[in-house]
């Protein structure tokens, strides 16, 4: 998964391009040019810093911006990894050189290779699976902007083992009354028993717009701090991507806001399936505080 700008856009869950780096031409996850328009990065993150490194307080953390394309485009750092729609004939080209909507794909590296991002992921996730003798998850980043005569950069910047293995118990449900089923999922994180949970917390299909889950987000705060502050883990049934960096593909709660909970269930949106959030430290606040996931 790659995206322009800072890496928050992937690890947060915003929209990326997923590609297969043994097969990069083949972006699957678009079948018509109204997907790409419709589910293409049209925002990145960026740092606000000062004019001027002696007006850079170390002390704060440096807040994360959202710009526009537009902003990319003037700076000259887009035409490596966009292309451009063009409404005349319903048809999207790679690169800028017409006029028309932008549109992140990365064409121009991954099917004409102006930098062999797909070679680099191929080889290293190969000598990183050889040396661990398990399959890895890496993170990385690419620089592209530098002067005239310097090479491009990539840089590698985390690598773990995925470790896949079986629960040591089978589990074992047994016959369940379909009417006493509150959810069924094939997607779950772990296995087990939770039997102190009395209340649930729901996000009203019926009634949910997506364009308020900013307020959403602060209904729920309320509710976890009420239920925390007796002592009443609970079940909270979401629409979208929990803690989202992007509004619009979730809800965007920070873990304080949940933390009373007890059992997680994310829920699709009616129009499009959203990709669980990728962010690490989201499931291991799961596993360390044995949060049951669906």
């Amino acid at each position: 998964m790659v995206a322009l700008g800072l890496g928050a856009m992937v690890v947060e869950g915003g929209l990326t391009i997923r590609f297969c780096p043994k097969y990069p031409r083949h972006q699957v996850q678009f079948a018509s040019a109204r997907d790409v328009i419709n589910f293409s990065q049209r925002e990145f993150y960026a740092l606000e810093l000062p004019a001027r490194d002696a007006d850079y307080d170390h002390s704060r953390r440096t807040p994360l911006m959202k710009l526009g394309l537009d902003v990319a485009e003037k700076d000259q750092v887009l035409g490596v990894m966009a292309s451009t729609y063009s409404a005349e004939n319903n048809a999207i080209y790679d690169g800028l050189s017409r006029d028309g909507l932008r549109l992140i794909t990365f064409a121009p590296i991954l099917k004409h290779h102006m930098f062999p991002l797909a070679g680099i992921l191929e080889r290293i996730l190969e000598v990183a699976h050889s040396a661990m003798s398990a399959p890895v998850e890496i993170e990385f980043s690419v620089n592209l902007s530098l002067p005239p005569g310097h090479p491009r950069e990539f840089r590698l910047l985390q690598l773990r083992p995925m470790v896949i293995r079986r629960e040591r118990d089978q589990l074992d449900i047994g016959q369940v009354d379909p009417d006493r089923i509150i959810c069924r999922s094939n997607q779950v994180l772990g296995n087990g028993l939770i039997d102190n949970i009395r209340d649930i917390v729901v996000v009203d299909a019926g009634v949910f717009e997506r364009s308020r889950t900013v307020e959403v987000a602060r209904e729920i705060a309320l509710y976890n701090l009420a239920l925390a502050e007796q002592g009443r883990p609970y079940l909270l049934i979401g629409i979208g991507r929990l803690g989202s960096a992007d509004p619009w593909l979730g809800i965007p709660v920070e873990w304080d806001e949940i933390a009373g909970v007890g059992a997680i269930v994310e829920t699709g949106f009616e129009d499009m399936q959203v990709t669980p959030s990728q962010g690490t430290h989201f499931f291991q606040n799961l596993n360390a505080f044995q949060v049951g996931y669906f």
